[in-house]
């Protein structure tokens, strides 16, 4: 199985709402677990270990490349 890139989401811009109020009031070690709690559920409902890395190698190369853009 694959990673599908595709657009699914009903309303990205309220997941990205959720997302953002989410880390509203947490300290920036709270909102990094949050965001590895969330990563891990997603990933167990996922559940097909190869799909979530290939999800964490695409994740970190955009990561990357956006750091070398800011730069």
């Amino acid at each position: 199985m694959s990673l599908d890139l595709s657009p699914r989401l009903a309303d990205p811009d309220a997941l990205y709402a959720a997302l953002i109020a989410a880390h509203q009031g947490l300290d920036e070690a709270a909102s990094r677990r949050l965001d590895a709690q969330l990563v891990l559920l997603l990933a167990n409902h996922i559940g097909a270990q190869d799909v979530v890395f290939q999800a964490i190698a695409i994740a970190r190369d955009l990561a990357a490349a956006q750091e070398g853009a800011t730069a």
